[in-house]
């Protein structure tokens, strides 16, 4: 993902964490039912002193009660047992949910942007942010919050027996808690810093990984595999050393707290035995206060490492909240028009520029007008570079232009649902995109709720059926990630199957015959006449077969027509397609 330098993002707060709690509120009974567990788990925390304290006084000391002393202490210890096993359950399943439901809302945020946003950043960071900055977010549901909260709660309740106990030494106890929070607070900002750095290196490296994996027949094809091993080893070298100053930070930050934290109640012990030995205090009491600065002094210590926990967390939350704060710049109006139904599929560009958002400078399409009637099959043809695929982007309503209008069947485009537009539209693109799914849902995808009979029909119009059925399990074979299981022209075959099954009155074919043997074009070609028959149709075309069943064909040059005709006509005039059709049409 194209990354604002480090100087310029934003430094990640603590407060970002709240954009959590609508989640968190979301699962009410589990956050009920965790914050009751954890009550009962620290009231039987802090009684744990008092039940020593009574089985030191009343069991070792008088010998009386001695049965009932122990039998307290246990009883005290079981119910521990029990809250903590539900505090642990009820707050594990809530951080599942929490983060299941925030993957889930950034993953439909994600599908939803335009074309811009995904053509501005990689995949693999994305992913990344769907994965690791979400799984720091589990852990701070599932276990850092409650961490936080029975830590918090056992400071206080700590703080309180303590007085309690023995005013005077806790008094002296007190002394060592601001000593130990002003590292926390002055460590954590350092921390903040280094976390974020760490999560982007993290997400470099895995974008870095997707980008290579998903071309590993280039890689291997060029025998790259050792520079690709380099390049990744590198990447993670850098993670490895950013994490690792995240981590002597954050460690520095736990000792130097302890060391306080426990230098304080060695200090009060000390002061505390002088007074057992003066008589001033029983045994039981001095245990007690004991195990009270113990317990305040641990979860003090444990604040401190949830304090790091919490700013790695930020950091992701901040980079997530990034994410669902992109707002995409393709929408539906507030009042979106309907297409009129039928649709006839009259197609018109009126005026149209568009320049990419990478590329402000060079106009993608310029000054771009066409008509296409209904029915009408036209083929855009012209060199690398002239606004082909532009045009259907744009019709696609990928992208919307900076002047002009877009018009189908006379409602402008921009004036439409992207979505319902889009059902009426069929793609065959020249790379077909085949999922890690079965042949017979690649095929459903044109139309999800097509039943078995129609698929199959669909599969035999563009002369996928017989290869399909050879496989081991038929139509429910799974075909692999990118369709690995079938060769380039049984891809393409199955996306035409999907485009035949759609039916929509308006085709979108990027020379949808490119990777077919001469044999299955010709069958293909029949199929696609069939379909296109009473439908309108824009062709991006290479080939000469195309062309010639072209109703017209437009030629581009640099985002604009440069001319438009038959065949026949086109030759006459000489010129850019005469050329263009010896080079390449001819070929």
């Amino acid at each position: 993902m194209s990354s604002p330098p480090e100087e310029a993002k934003p430094k990640p707060r603590i407060g970002t964490l709240r954009a959590l709690w609508p989640f968190v509120m979301r699962q009410r009974g589990l956050f009920v039912a965790w914050l009751f567990a954890l009550a009962v788990a620290s009231v039987a925390t802090l009684s744990l002193p008092l039940a020593v304290r009574r089985m030191i006084d009343q069991g070792f000391s008088s010998g009386t009660n001695i049965d009932r002393a122990f039998l307290f202490l246990f009883g005290v210890a079981l119910v521990l047992a029990l809250a903590s096993a539900a505090r642990f359950y009820f707050v594990s399943l809530l951080g599942e949910r929490v983060v299941a439901d925030l993957r889930n809302k950034l993953y439909a945020h994600l599908i939803g942007l335009d074309a811009g946003f995904h053509d501005r950043n990689r995949s693999g960071e994305l992913i990344s942010r769907l994965t690791a900055d979400a799984e720091l977010l589990r852990s701070v549901v599932g276990s850092s919050m409650s961490v936080a909260l029975r830590s918090s709660v056992t400071v206080v309740g700590s703080l309180v027996m303590l007085f309690v106990t023995q005013p005077r030494l806790a008094a002296y106890a007190l002394v060592g808690i601001p000593l130990a929070v002003l590292p926390i607070v002055i460590g954590g900002r350092r921390i903040q810093k280094v976390s974020r750095a760490s999560q982007d290196r993290v997400a470099d490296a895995n974008a870095l990984a997707g980008e290579t994996l998903g071309a590993v027949r280039t890689v291997q094809a060029h025998a790259r595999e050792p520079y690709e091993r380099g390049r990744f080893g590198d990447a993670i070298a850098i993670a490895v050393g950013t994490a690792r100053r995240r981590i002597r930070s954050q460690a520095w930050v736990t000792a130097i707290a302890i060391t306080l934290i426990f230098g304080a109640i060695t200090l009060v012990l000390w002061s505390g035995a002088h007074d057992v030995i003066a008589g001033r205090m029983t045994t039981g009491t001095l245990g007690q206060f004991v195990l009270y600065a113990l317990i305040g002094g641990g979860s003090v210590g444990a604040l401190a490492e949830v304090w790091n926990e919490l700013q790695r967390a930020a950091g992701g939350m901040g980079r997530i909240n990034e994410l669902l704060q992109e707002t995409p710049h393709v929408v539906a109006p507030p009042s979106a028009q309907t297409l009129p139904q039928p649709l006839r599929g009259e197609l018109r560009f009126d005026d149209v520029t568009f320049h990419y958002p990478m590329r402000p400078d060079l106009p993608a399409l310029d000054a771009f007008s066409l008509q296409v009637n209904p029915g009408e099959t036209v083929a855009l043809v012209g060199p690398s570079g002239a606004g082909k695929s532009t045009v259907f982007s744009l019709l696609l309503r990928f992208h919307d232009p900076q002047s002009g209008a877009i018009f189908v069947d006379g409602v402008e485009i921009r004036r439409l649902d992207p979505a319902d537009l889009r059902e009426h539209i069929a793609l065959v693109p020249q790379a077909p995109t085949i999922f890690a799914a079965s042949a017979r849902d690649n095929i459903r995808y044109g139309r999800l709720e097509a039943d078995a009979a129609a698929i199959e029909a669909a599969a035999r119009s563009a002369e996928a059926h017989e290869f399909l059925s050879e496989l081991p399990k038929g139509y429910d074979e799974e075909l692999g990630e990118r369709g690995a299981r079938l060769s380039g022209g049984q891809q393409q075959r199955v996306a035409i199957a999907r485009a035949l099954l759609k039916d929509a009155p308006i085709l979108l074919l990027d020379e949808a015959t490119s990777a077919l043997d001469a044999q299955s074009e010709r069958a293909v070609q029949h199929a696609l006449e069939r379909l296109m028959a009473g439908r309108t149709t824009l062709v991006i075309a290479h080939r000469l077969a195309t062309v010639l069943k072209a109703d017209r064909i437009v030629v581009m040059d640099r985002g604009r027509i440069v001319a438009e005709g038959t065949h026949a006509q086109l030759l006459a005039q000489g010129g850019l397609y005469a050329e263009l059709a010896r080079l390449q049409f001819l070929d």
